[in-house]
């Protein structure tokens, strides 16, 4: 089959590699129809080579239909249209029975002191062959695989596997009052939906972001925009009286603005894989430009909402006007089953309520996957977000 497979940093290449088999009683899989590019997989492409190999197949928002099972399946059937969490759970376990299902025990990456595997996310989290390929193997099928109905456009439901939920887990953490204010720092695929999830609660939302284009897709939601610079933080304060009651960093390690930690990242970069694994593991720092300048915007007593990824085992934080200011934070990789039920409805909603008809910028084939990474990556052509089609 065709997969799109990392070959180096910025080096994704479209390859030939073996179709996937049944390997345990509980496998399935399924014949991907749509595949989307997450930031995250910007991570990969850019910063978490020192974790990847020559060949690793990409990619962790899939949907298809079921072509094969295994012989302890029972719930999901051949022949059935399923959205696949990125998160591997089991659905069983002491985590996933508490509603974390990112640190299920049956699937968690012991090796690497980590939580859930992940499908096409590095050895970091099990180096899992990803969805961005014509097809895929899903294991844990009968509890992950969510079956969706056959009248609606794929985009209408790929979006579940996982920047939706991980959106509305984002403002479930942000934890807003009634009728408060909710500053959304990053308006790519998450913060445009988190964006959008806090107006369909009622929420006043600010977006920020440096890219007109993003800020044109937010307003289209009704979401008051501004651009972002140093001072941010005084023209929210100025905004909102005493400054957001939440923000949402939906940003994370990858942020503008941050020289000093960039060259540092780069610098790691350079080093063998095996220093530098070291390095990030001990050493390594975010690019913080964004996460310092949402301490100083939320209000006092007010909540930090952390969805962008952080990985930094040395990010330096102001501590100082944290405590002094009473902010609680939360965060998290999002535990995509525990939403499932309440997002279906919204995502088959004929009203559309959270704008899932407006979100794609470029449909493309597999083929040119190699090329909208990059056009991702730089954030040109208007590309906020791409759904690959095998």
């Amino acid at each position: 089959m065709k997969a799109l497979t990392w070959q180096g940093k910025r080096k994704i290449e479209v390859s030939e590699v073996p179709d996937p088999r049944i390997e345990e009683p509980g496998d399935i899989i399924i014949k991907v129809t749509s595949s989307a590019i997450c930031g995250s997989d910007l991570h990969l492409y850019e910063l978490m080579g020192p974790y990847m190999h020559a060949g690793d197949i990409m990619g962790h928002e899939p949907m298809g239909i079921v072509e094969e099972t295994g012989p302890a399946v029972t719930r999901v059937k051949v022949g059935d249209r399923v959205v696949i969490p990125f998160n591997i759970s089991c659905g069983h376990c002491w985590m996933c029975e508490r509603g974390l299902q990112s640190q299920c025990e049956t699937t968690q990456v012991r090796d690497q002191a980590k939580g859930a595997a992940l499908f096409g996310f590095s050895e970091l989290y099990g180096s899992v062959p990803g969805g961005q390929a014509e097809y895929l193997r899903v294991p844990h099928a009968d509890y992950g695989a969510v079956v969706v109905g056959r009248d609606l456009p794929d985009h209408r439901y790929l979006f579940l596997s996982d920047i939706l939920p991980t959106a509305w887990q984002g403002v479930e953490y942000a934890d807003v009052p009634q009728g408060g204010t909710l500053a959304v720092f990053g308006l790519g695929p998450v913060g445009q939906l988190a964006a959008r999830i806090g107006v369909h609660r009622g929420y006043q939302v600010i977006g920020v972001d440096p890219v007109p284009e993003r800020r044109e897709m937010a307003a289209r939601h009704g979401i008051e925009t501004m651009d972002f610079d140093k001072h941010i933080a005084a023209r929210l304060q100025e905004k909102t009286v005493r400054g957001p009651d939440a923000v949402l960093d939906a940003v994370g390690m990858e942020a503008h603005g941050s020289p000093g930690a960039t060259l540092m990242q780069n610098a790691t970069g350079l080093l063998p894989d095996s220093l530098a694994q070291k390095a990030m593991e001990n050493f390594s720092v975010d690019r913080t430009a964004v996460l310092h300048a949402a301490v100083s915007s939320v209000r006092r007593g007010g909540t930090l909402s952390l969805s962008g990824v952080y990985s930094g085992a040395a990010t330096p934080m102001p501590l100082l006007e944290m405590f002094d200011k009473q902010i609680q934070i939360r965060q998290g990789q999002c535990n995509v089953r525990k939403w499932t039920e309440t997002l279906v409805p919204l995502a088959e909603d004929p009203t559309d309520p959270l704008g899932l008809d407006d979100l794609v910028t470029h449909t493309v084939p597999l083929d040119k996957g190699p090329e909208l990474y990059e056009t991702f990556q730089k954030k040109g052509d208007g590309c906020i977000k791409v759904v690959l089609k095998p």
